[in-house]
């Protein structure tokens, strides 16, 4: 196998990445891929305007005008799994390819919407492609070393957040003037721009590593190592990781960190490039535990932030009525509506940086299930009080939740082995958008009836058991190579 001649010493792809460091290199591509999270947040956010504008050019119903969200999440979970498979098949930069094309063409397009029904088609092609977005925060951290990963991915997450401001603030200035059309066209410009320096950015080592192209993962490396003027280790790069596992890690823990070892081995890359031994290593005897623990931890995640968003709407409505509910930034057309959005928005910069502080110091486990407990804690109070405090009591929940998604974001791929790491991501966020589509539906059901109080209880017992899931899984993943 490439990588191991004789007379040299071999190293892998992480020693290769802690000696090079976090410089240029990383830096030019955190704004390139950054940008492609500011694209796709924009493209979820405008949901939040374009649907009464819809509703009041051509008519439609109350039920039809939610469907133009409810499609986009059910793409989004089609797209999750579909992005994941073809990424760790074909790249990194396929799944990129696809996320900006499936979500900027047909994004582009629906300005141009002769009808609802068109709208409809087109808004869940956007969702196909906003679902493989998780390729991107991936990507990233496949070229980040070890020993920062945690802070660097909290720092990535922060585009997210950026880019449910721009739209805020895009929205505010487009749409009382020039309406939801030039809303929907501008928004999926970034896209554009993204597809035209694609080219500039190379395929993840890693991958490269993982499908034997040993001499192609080490033009990547030199390239890095010229950007940021640093010497590679002196060598021969190697894509078997074997005897390189930290001592302190259990013997199980080794071969989850290597490879399942009911799975093909690594250099058998004709059976790794078959999407269905990707899919069926995460239910492998090594990876089953941390696969359904992971998808619980992300179904609760999503259920409680879309909740939480819901609460705040009816919690911070002073002329509440039970039996109206619905997203806050639907109730007017006046400039409050991109005001509530910047306030909800800027709650989540603190749990982005509480994350970048504790992850790479205290550890994925007990910085994740902490951040979902204290977000639970925050919640409880809920069940009886209202008033200012209760709103500030969710925008502290608000933050913890962000801060989950940042660690969930760098933790989660650390569980995988690199030939099946999307399809793992993809698959839990899969699950996930299940719960982005059925929390909201509960929770709104709920406080309609006037069931705060049981609409707090759903969400926090949802986080409850994610909290106990964190404890339960098998990896600590802080500072050890992926």
């Amino acid at each position: 196998m490439a990588g191991g001649g004789s007379g040299g010493e071999a190293y892998t792809t992480d020693e290769a990445l802690s000696r090079l460091g976090f410089g240029r290199f990383q830096v030019l591509l955190l704004g390139f891929l950054g940008t492609g999270w500011v694209a796709d947040a924009m493209e979820v956010m405008l949901l939040s305007f374009v649907g009464p504008s819809v509703k009041e050019e051509w008519g439609v119903s109350g039920g039809e005008e939610g469907l133009i969200t409810s499609v986009v999440f059910a793409g989004m979970l089609l797209g999750a799994c579909v992005g994941g498979l073809g990424s760790d098949r074909y790249g990194r930069r396929a799944g990129f390819l696809f996320t900006a094309l499936v979500s900027g063409i047909p994004g582009f397009l629906c300005a141009f919407s002769p009808n609802y029904a068109t709208l409809l088609a087109l808004r869940f092609l956007v969702g196909l492609g906003l679902g493989a977005s998780h390729v991107l925060p991936t990507w990233f951290l496949e070229f980040v070393p070890a020993e920062n990963r945690g802070f660097w991915i909290a720092v990535f997450t922060c585009f997210w957040t950026f880019g449910t401001i721009l739209e805020a603030l895009l929205a505010w200035a487009i749409m009382p003037i020039l309406g939801w059309r030039w809303l929907l066209a501008l928004s999926s410009s970034p896209c554009f721009i993204l597809l035209i320096f694609s080219t500039l950015v190379p395929e993840s080592p890693r991958y490269l590593c993982s499908r034997g192209k040993i001499s192609e993962a080490m033009l990547v490396l030199e390239r890095i190592a010229r950007m940021n003027n640093r010497a590679l280790p002196p060598g021969i790069l190697t894509s078997d990781p074997k005897g390189r596992v930290d001592n302190n890690l259990d013997a199980s823990v080794t071969t989850v960190l290597i490879m399942p070892e009911d799975s093909p081995r690594i250099d058998d890359t004709s059976s790794k490039s078959n999407g269905i031994n990707a899919f069926l290593a995460l239910w492998s005897r090594d990876l089953i535990r941390s696969t359904l623990l992971l998808w619980l931890v992300t179904f609760a995640s999503f259920i409680a932030y879309f909740g939480i968003i819901l609460l705040t709407s009816e919690l911070s409505n002073g002329k509440r009525t039970c039996g109206s509910v619905g997203p806050h930034l639907m109730r007017t057309k006046d400039s409050s509506l991109y005001i509530n959005v910047l306030v909800t928005s800027f709650a989540e910069f603190p749990g982005l940086l509480l994350a970048a502080l504790l992850v790479d110091r205290i550890g994925r486990r007990v910085s994740l299930g902490g951040m979902i407990l204290l977000c639970c804690a925050f919640l409880a109070p809920l069940m009886q009080w209202g008033g200012g405090l209760a709103i500030t009591l969710l925008f502290c929940a608000r933050t913890c939740i962000m801060g989950c998604f940042a660690i969930l974001h760098v933790y989660s791929p650390e569980i995988y082995p690199t030939w099946c790491r999307n399809t793992g991501v993809g698959v839990a966020h899969s699950i996930g958008r299940i719960g982005s589509i059925v929390g909201p539906l509960v929770t709104t059901t709920l406080l309609e009836n006037c069931g705060q109080k049981e609409a707090v209880i759903v969400i926090d017992v949802a986080l409850f058991l994610a909290g106990v899931a964190c404890a339960l899984f098998p990896l600590e993943t802080k500072g050890h190579e992926m």
